[in-house]
């Protein structure tokens, strides 16, 4: 039976409920994860993991089984992953410079970017050290450019370099470490513009529409299903000794109306290696049931957040948060908002 344990309860429209944590998944024994880069689902809500271990594609079921595994020897730093509706999954690894498709199973499809060799830095060139893919209605790929560049390139199914937009800086459509993608099915694009602590939403084009702010760090998006979809951000937190031990900052999980508005927050307590706490949200996807994954950089966090403290063996970097809903109204859209607690 797995461990679980509650967060603090949530209020979201007219819908009540909490997210129980799990110890998730069940690993084979002998076998670890690493750091998670990312996390997709799949059509079956198939749950596909990206980490920095000895096997950096993991497939699991809900239930944590690990289904199967591959890319052993194939990457060199995964960063991302995103999965089309046919399944394919596209891998976005930063220490090779490329964006790579695949079949489910691991037969590479198409390659983008030129492995092992990055463009100048900050040329606007792809790619300096990319980070993650979003795929528009038609299939159109776009990339997220990155730790080395401040763009994003949108590319054709076949890989294509069609355009690119913006520029390091703080101004709106600027940006500073663009670090997660999302894609809407309207066409809109949502960008992770991690440093300067916003995202911002363009037009398949890259005409900027909005921009949300209110987070610290946000470090990955991912959103539910539907009309009125919930948006689940993951804010990384504090970076720099001089604010570290700052409340109110994270690392945790931001709950977003389509509006923009926070509608809650998921973990108030300070890093650490507790279930209901986390060290380093860098990745995340929702099922077709409401509920989260969560991957985390806890063990390249750890010694910016404990400096002086060894690594524990056991250090999670993966979770579910299971949905568990206590009162259910009319429907799951967020607006209008009762009182959230905490905010």
């Amino acid at each position: 039976m797995s461990l679980t344990k509650s967060f603090p309860h949530l209020t979201l429209g007219c819908v009540e409920f909490t997210y129980e944590a799990q110890e998730w998944p069940r690993l084979p024994p002998g076998l670890s994860i690493g750091d998670v880069g990312g996390i997709a689902v799949d059509s079956r809500d198939q749950i596909h993991v990206f980490a920095r271990g000895k096997s950096p594609l993991m497939v699991f079921d809900r239930l944590g089984n690990l289904l199967h595994r591959w890319g052993e020897g194939r990457f060199q730093r995964p960063h991302g992953i995103d999965i089309g509706p046919d399944d394919s999954i596209y891998c976005t690894d930063d220490g090779d410079h490329t964006v790579r498709k695949f079949t489910p199973d691991g037969g590479l499809l198409l390659t983008i970017g030129v492995p092992g060799q990055a463009a100048p830095f900050m040329s606007g060139q792809p790619f300096n050290r990319c980070t993650h893919t979003a795929l528009s209605p038609s299939g159109d790929i776009y990339v997220s450019d990155g730790y080395g560049n401040a763009r994003i390139h949108k590319f054709s199914p076949a890989g294509k370099l069609l355009t690119s937009w913006g520029g390091p800086g703080i101004a709106p459509g600027e940006f500073n470490v663009p670090h997660n993608l999302y894609g809407d099915a309207d066409g809109r694009i949502y960008v992770a513009d991690r440093e300067n602590h916003r995202i911002q939403i363009f037009d398949g084009e890259g005409k900027l529409e909005a921009q949300w702010h209110g987070l610290h760090r946000p470090c990955a998006i991912c959103a539910s299903k539907g009309d009125s979809p919930l948006f689940f951000i993951g804010e990384v937190g504090p970076g720099l000794p001089v604010n570290r031990n700052f409340p109110n900052l994270g690392p945790r999980l931001s709950v977003v109306a389509s509006s923009g508005r926070i509608l809650a927050r998921i973990g108030t307590e300070p890093a650490g290696p507790g279930l209901t706490q986390f060290i380093a949200p860098h990745a995340l996807a929702v099922d077709s049931r409401g509920d989260l994954y969560v991957g985390e950089v806890s063990r390249a966090a750890w010694p910016q957040l404990f400096p002086g403290t060894l690594v524990p063996e056991t250090l999670r970097t993966l979770r579910k948060l299971v949905r568990s809903r206590l009162k259910s109204g009319a429907s799951d859209r967020p607006p209008p908002v009762a009182a959230v607690p905490g905010l």
